[in-house]
């Protein structure tokens, strides 16, 4: 990492870190002419400077991987196994350092930052024991003196497209399965949290993870579409937005690649009358704001069911009013400030528009100030009650502290919205009745479901996806799915001669007899 002397937007002139492209277990050193700002979103200072990089540092990582693959793939599980074991113990190691670079860069929390950290742990845990679901099938006699088998191989290079929102838990979700199945990477993370992105690189390096094994290339557009046309990138898969993701998806499969992308959601908790309200309000105001409500697993909407809404409405709003919002290193702090300026802007108009379609504006984030760090990209929590699926806030992702009341008159009218919806990753119902919560998960057309759970994120072992516009992507991520994705299956069927116990050549189509 270097160091540039700038003055950025207003800032006093300072000496500022440049960080770097990591390619063939090493850093790679950027011009500043060749940098962006990354910013602290509790302060609006320029901290660092990230590479801007394209075409030509996708292309040395992707040379750099395809010439480390050979020896990757053939390293033997075990060893490989070892290096994981000896990551995993360094990222616990650095948790904390992890999760600082994570609050610092993007606004989270530190203890949300750190529950990041250890749920992408658990990611490279299952990783750690691979080798016994690499094995492949052994039939023998398939036919007279034939034996057949299976092997699961690596693809080659993978690559993976991470947004900034987790900087840590969702790369971890991809590039240890890419890699303990044999294969290289290429990461290319968001541009506004590099801090743990680096971190991540120089620990695997630490563990003894081969050159050129894992790399990182910063970048915006022109990175992601180098990725997708380089002829010797193999499967990707992506995190981030609809739009992009649908542009991943459609351009990699028509380059041939394999490619999961998970992307946008508006889940959506039913609450019925029968829910023990004080959790089910609990539920909602952390789902709901959590992170300033930039997940993609943020329960955004709150179904009511009957008179449900006019009792858990009273609950939500007390606890919006305790809500402390500031610097995600403050220890007092329940929500942080939203990742950037623009994009706090962006929230604003979406709030804006929610008024205009008449939706009853409870709780108004947009008259929030911090007196301590006015230069931060604050927003207060907001609540709606009255929305409708007609309007613009019912329908489209908002990615901010942003929760909307919509009222159902009935059990099936909530699932059919739910069902309805161009969305579909995660949803919850919260009932003391084990009927509806039965009909519940059989009836509603979305991947994760939770019963009295907000955010039903399963263990690292267990998938992860989405359906509709919320994946475009034939399987999960993570978990068994994710071997499968980074695998190719081939079939191997085997003959040894036996002197004497052969038969006469024949032309007939040869049978398992």
């Amino acid at each position: 990492m270097t160091t540039q002397t700038t003055a950025d937007a207003g800032t006093p002139a300072a000496i500022l870190p440049i960080f770097s492209h990591w390619v063939d277990g090493r850093p790679v050193e950027v011009l500043p002419d060749q940098t962006g700002p990354v910013y602290n979103p509790a302060t609006g200072e320029v901290i660092a400077r990230v590479p801007r990089g394209g075409a030509a540092e996708v292309d040395r990582a992707v040379a750099a991987a395809k010439a480390a693959f050979p020896a990757w793939r053939d390293t033997p599980l075990i060893t490989r196994s070892q290096i994981f074991f000896a990551y995993r113990e360094l990222v616990y190691r650095h948790r904390e350092d992890l999760a600082r670079l994570i609050t610092r860069d993007h606004g989270k929390t530190f203890p949300d930052a750190l529950a990041e950290v250890l749920r992408g742990l658990e990611t490279v845990e299952f990783a750690c024991g691979l080798p016994t679901q690499l094995a492949g099938l052994n039939t023998p006699n398939v036919s007279t003196r034939v034996d057949a088998r299976t092997l699961r191989q690596p693809l080659g290079v993978a690559a993976g497209i991470t947004p900034f929102n987790f900087p840590v838990m969702v790369p971890m979700w991809i590039y240890p399965l890419a890699l303990m199945t044999g294969n290289t990477f290429v990461w290319k993370p968001s541009s506004h949290t590099p801090g743990a992105t680096q971190l991540q690189a120089e620990l695997w390096k630490e563990a003894g993870l081969p050159d050129g094994v894992f790399n990182v290339v910063y970048g915006g557009r022109e990175a992601v579409a180098a990725i997708l046309e380089h002829p010797d990138v193999a499967a990707i898969q992506f995190v981030g937005s609809t739009a992009v993701g649908r542009y991943v998806y459609e351009t990699g499969i028509r380059n041939g690649k394999r490619v999961g992308a998970y992307t946008g959601a508006k889940n959506a908790m039913v609450v019925l009358p029968d829910a023990d309200m004080e959790l089910t309000a609990d539920a909602a105001v952390a789902a709901g704001y959590g992170s300033a409500g930039e997940r993609c697993m943020a329960q955004t909407l709150v179904l009511a069911v009957g008179d449900a809404g006019d009792r858990l409405r009273p609950l939500v709003e007390e606890r919006i009013a305790k809500l402390r919002v500031g610097d995600g290193m403050n220890g007092s702090s329940d929500m942080g400030p939203l990742y950037s300026a623009e994009h706090r802007e962006n929230v604003r108009q979406w709030i804006d528009k929610g008024v205009a379609e008449g939706a009853e504006i409870v709780a108004d984030g947009r008259t929030f100030r911090s007196s301590n760090q006015p230069g931060g990209f604050y927003l207060g929590p907001t609540l709606f009650d009255g929305v409708r699926p007609d309007m613009a806030i019912y329908q489209e992702e908002i990615f901010g502290p942003v929760l909307g009341m919509v009222r159902c008159a009935t059990f099936d009218e909530a699932v059919r919205m739910i069902n309805e919806h161009k969305y579909a990753n995660g949803t919850a119902i919260f009932t003391a009745s084990g009927g509806a919560a039965r009909r519940f998960e059989l009836e509603v057309d979305v991947p994760m479901i939770g019963i009295n759970v907000p955010i039903p994120v399963p263990a690292g072992y267990l998938s992860f996806g989405g359906t509709r516009g919320s994946a475009f992507a034939d399987l999960q991520m993570r978990g068994e799915d994710s071997i499968r994705f980074f695998t190719k299956q081939k079939e191997v069927t085997v003959r040894w001669p036996e002197p004497g116990r052969e038969g006469p050549l024949s032309l007939v189509f040869p049978g398992n007899s």
